[in-house]
This record gives C-alpha cells, sequence and structure tokens, in this order.
C-alpha cells in the first residue's frame, strides 16, 4: 500500500527555518512527481510546491519563491521541503502528495492523488 509519512514538523520562531520529510513506500517513487500541500487553521488546501520525477522541474507558489526550496533524494525514496525566513502565516499542517504522472503542473493531479497524514508546522514567538 501506498505510504507517505511526514516529519520535521514543529514550533519555530519568525525569521527561523526548518526542514521537512515525507518518507515515501509501497511505490516506485522515481516514477512520480511529489508536491507539498499545506492547510492553514482556518483556511483551504493551498499549493506550496512540486517537483518531478527527477528533480528536473519544480513549482513554488509566488509567497514561497525564494524562501522554500523542495528537493528529492529518489535513492531514499524521500522528499524534502527546506523552509526558512518563516512567517506567522506559514502556520499549517503539511502534506505530501503524489501525482498521478512522471511530471505534472496541474494541480488537480496532486490533489487527488496520494497523501500523507501530515505534519504542523507553527510560526510564533
Amino acid at each position: 500500500e501506498v505510504q507517505l509519512v511526514e516529519s520535521g514538523g514543529g514550533l519555530v520562531q519568525p525569521g527561523g527555518s526548518l526542514r521537512l520529510s515525507c518518507a515515501a513506500s509501497g511505490f516506485t517513487f522515481d516514477d512520480y512527481a511529489m508536491s507539498w500541500v499545506r492547510q492553514a487553521p482556518g483556511k483551504g488546501l493551498e499549493w506550496v510546491s512540486a517537483i518531478s520525477w527527477n528533480g528536473g522541474n519544480t513549482y513554488y507558489a509566488e509567497s514561497m519563491k525564494g524562501r522554500f526550496t523542495m528537493s528529492r533524494d529518489n535513492a531514499k525514496n524521500t522528499l524534502y521541503l527546506q523552509m526558512n525566513s518563516l512567517k506567522s502565516e506559514d502556520t499549517a499542517v503539511y502534506y505530501c502528495a503524489r501525482a498521478f504522472g512522471s511530471w505534472t503542473s496541474r494541480y488537480s493531479d496532486y490533489a487527488f492523488g496520494s497523501w500523507g497524514q501530515g505534519t504542523q508546522v507553527t510560526v510564533s514567538s
């Protein structure tokens, strides 16, 4: 069975950094594009970033560009999200999601794919 397990969340001060990981199993990891999606308290789902099967293509939402960096290590079946210059509005549950294909820039291809349980990120002083 497909499993996606997020980790690395926690409490961090504004301006700080955090690195999230997503451990994947139950499928051929390097066959799929992957994504990070988040949900802030009282808000809807927001697409954070996406990466192609080999890391050759990436997407970032405008508010994350220059602050967040997505990467993957296919040998370890692991996805990463390095978050810098964190703001209070980054407080959310962060999910990793598997797309239907090896690369797609369509959010729906991630939204309707497989998701993990999420990891809580809280940015507060």
